[in-house]
Order: structure tokens, then C-alpha cells, then sequence
């Protein structure tokens, strides 16, 4: 097996295909050029690759793209679902290097996207290459999706795949985010799971008056304020595998007019949950920091509008140890790594969370170290990108095979 894993799967193929990908620029909103090279070079080893577009309408007016496709069986088995954003954030400042020019040096592979997530990307291409060329008879079907806009303020790419029912009959996911990456761990990293997260905004209404007379009016940025530091108090739920959630103040804003008191005031919340805490949790968060915070203010909590139902914000989700598609993975990881895997729960937010909650599949997080996501100097290791690649095909094999 090893010996001819090595053939369809290498080094110099994945680091080919993983340099052309970085050198696509593809910050969220602007993914059409690396799509279509995707598109293309799917087309061009004549894997089934079709473009979805679709449309946000309601919110941030966006019209995305996707590329998807199926690789179908012989036989009635298992819909494996691969999924990967070819988006990146924005170039920042501080690049000891070109971004968009990939850098190799020590086995790491330095520019924007390289892993987060374009790594998981070319190990998803290439392993789905490799199973084409080495089986035409198998059971179930791979469905892949490379989407758009995962990084951008909705997962619009793959929000929009769920809202249209082009993704739902999968039975199992994998999404090579670089757990091994995100959660600070040794390589091979499997990820059962992640915490999700919504924005929501607190706006109070005080009352105005001269500032020489601060006691005749009612401060909305002092109320504002109480209500933070009380929110920051709370004692939050845990969960056994997830832990705890995070309440994250990320913007304040309030006034009045010239020399008076602030009658006008909110603060923005990101809040990370776990099992069992939601919108409704949440509000009832709020109403208890307001009532221990004793403010005279008028209050209301607002939840970011969404550009489809169910796309608001990010439900916590997980999957099981002893689940028997967890135990396939698990000794896929070992077949190919000879290692253990550590098992680690995602602390964020991403397209995982829609498909593990709103499709309620296992989906798994799997994929290479590296550091600096996100950031400037961004790299990956290139031996674990060949490797996981080397695990998701040897899954679709004991899956599908």
C-alpha cells in the first residue's frame, strides 16, 4: 500500500498544485480566478466540476461562486462530503516575503492562504484525483465542494450550498481546516467538533442634560459600560469536550449632542457558545447583567440580520468518539502516520459548524500544522499536507472501496 500510495500521491504533485493556489490571490468577495482554476484543472483530469452562483440578495448584496461536483459509484454506499473554502483573508502588513509568491524553506511553504486553508484544498484535489485514477467500480459517491466566502461574515459559500439542498444527502464530512494548526497540537489532530458563535449588538436609550448637570440625565455610555463589566462576570456554561464559551466585546460607539450627556450608546458582542446555549440563552445573559448592573437606561438586544434562515450565526456541534465513521477515520490516521491522533475540539467558528449542526452529519476537521494563520509569514508544513492527503484518500478507500 505504501508504495503505491506514494505513486498517486507525493510530495511533488501537492507542492505543484498547492504553489499555483497561493499564487491566486482570493480574499473573500474576490475568489472568481482561483475558482476557475480549480474548475479548470478538475475538468482537465475529467473529475465531474460544475459552478454554482448564487446570490445574497438581503444582506451584503454578494453574487458568490462555488465549484462543486460528485465522483459517483457503482453501488448504492456512503455520500462522503469533502469540503474547503479557496478564499483567504486580506493581505496585512509585516510580510517578510511576497504573500503571493510561495516560499519554500526547512519544509514549510510560506504565502497568503498557504494554510489556511489552500493546504487542505490541494490535499482534498489531489487525494480526489488519485481515487478517480485508481477506481472506476467503488460503492456511494464523493461529493466535493470549494467554496467562497468562508472567511467573510456568513460562510455565504457554503450557507448557500445548504439553503439550496445541493450538499444535504451527504452521510459523512471532511473539512481539512489545519486542525493540527489552529488547535496548537501535534500533528495528526483530529478536531470532533467545535464551539459556535453569534454577533449581537446591546443599544441603550438614556436620557439627555447639560454636562454641568450630569445627575439631571441618564448617560447611556455609563449605563453601556456597567452592563459590559457585568456581562464579563457571568459564570458561563461548560461543556465536557467544547469547554466554555467566550464573550468578546468587539466595538463601542454611543454620544449625544455638544456638551451633554450621552443619551445614546451600544456595544457589539461576539459570543462563542457551546451545546446547549443559543440565541434565547443568550438574550437571557443580557437581561441578568442589566438587572445586576441597576441602569436606568432602555436596553434592547439585536441579532445581525441573515441573508437566509439559519444563517445568523454558528451552532456548536459534536461528534462521537465511538462513532463508526470517527473509528474509520481514526485508523486511517494510524495506517497512514503510524501515529495516535490527538483529539481536540475546534474553539471557533467555520463552514464546519453549518454542516455538522444544520446537516447533522459527523464532519471532521482534519488537516496539516503550520502557524500564522491569519497573519503575517503565514506557512505550512508540506509533509503533513502530503499526508493528509494521503488519509483522506485511504478514507474514501474504507469507506467506498
Amino acid at each position: 500500500m505504501s508504495k503505491e500510495i506514494d505513486k498517486l500521491i507525493n510530495e511533488d504533485n501537492v507542492v505543484e498544485l498547492l504553489k499555483d493556489l497561493v499564487s491566486i490571490y482570493s480574499p473573500y468577495f474576490k475568489e472568481d480566478e482561483v475558482m476557475d482554476y480549480v474548475h479548470d484543472w478538475l475538468k482537465g483530469r475529467d473529475i465531474d466540476t460544475k459552478y454554482f452562483k448564487y446570490h445574497d440578495d438581503k444582506v451584503t448584496k454578494f453574487e458568490g461562486i462555488d465549484v462543486i461536483g460528485e465522483i459517483k459509484g457503482t453501488k448504492e454506499g456512503p455520500k462522503v462530503l469533502l469540503n474547503g473554502h479557496l478564499d483567504t483573508v486580506t493581505i496585512c502588513e509585516g510580510w517578510d516575503t511576497e504573500p503571493t509568491k510561495p516560499l519554500i524553506k526547512d519544509g514549510k511553504m510560506y504565502g497568503i492562504g498557504a494554510l489556511d486553508m489552500k493546504s487542505g484544498v490541494a490535499a482534498m484535489m489531489i487525494a480526489m484525483e488519485a481515487f478517480k485514477n485508481k477506481h472506476q467500480e467503488f460503492k456511494g459517491s464523493i461529493i466535493y465542494s470549494f467554496v467562497s466566502d468562508e472567511e467573510g461574515p456568513y460562510g455565504l459559500g457554503t450557507n448557500f450550498l445548504i439553503h439550496e439542498n445541493i450538499i444535504n444527502d451527504a452521510d459523512v464530512a471532511i473539512v481539512p481546516e489545519p486542525s493540527a494548526g489552529f488547535t496548537e497540537e501535534k500533528f495528526p489532530c483530529l478536531c470532533l467538533g467545535a464551539r459556535g458563535g453569534y454577533s449581537y449588538k446591546v443599544r441603550f436609550i438614556g436620557k439627555s442634560a447639560h454636562a454641568a448637570n450630569p445627575e439631571k440625565g441618564v448617560s447611556a455610555i455609563v449605563d453601556a459600560s456597567k452592563v459590559i463589566l457585568e456581562l464579563k462576570k457571568l459564570n458561563l456554561k461548560k461543556d465536557e469536550h467544547l469547554g466554555k464559551g467566550d464573550i468578546c466585546i468587539i466595538e463601542t460607539k454611543g454620544g449625544g449632542a455638544a456638551c451633554s450627556v450621552a443619551d445614546l450608546a451600544e456595544f457589539t458582542v461576539f459570543r462563542h457558545i457551546v451545546v446547549g446555549e443559543d440565541k434565547v440563552s443568550l438574550k437571557a445573559e443580557v437581561d441578568e447583567a442589566v438587572k445586576n448592573a441597576n441602569i436606568e437606561s432602555e436596553y434592547e438586544v439585536i441579532f445581525r440580520d441573515a441573508p437566509t434562515p439559519n444563517s445568523d450565526g454558528f451552532l456548536p456541534y459534536l461528534v462521537g468518539e465511538d462513532n463508526e465513521y470517527t473509528q474509520k477515520f481514526i485508523s486511517s490516521i494510524k495506517d497512514i502516520t503510524n501515529e495516535e491522533p490527538v483529539i481536540s475540539y475546534f474553539s471557533s467558528i467555520g463552514d464546519f459548524n453549518y454542516i455538522g449542526s444544520r446537516l447533522n452529519i459527523p464532519t471532521f476537521v482534519f488537516g496539516p500544522s503550520g502557524e500564522r494563520y491569519h497573519s503575517s509569514n503565514e506557512y505550512v508544513v508540506i509533509d503533513d499536507v502530503v499526508k493528509t492527503s494521503k488519509i483522506i484518500f485511504d478514507y474514501l478507500e474504507k469507506l467506498l472501496v
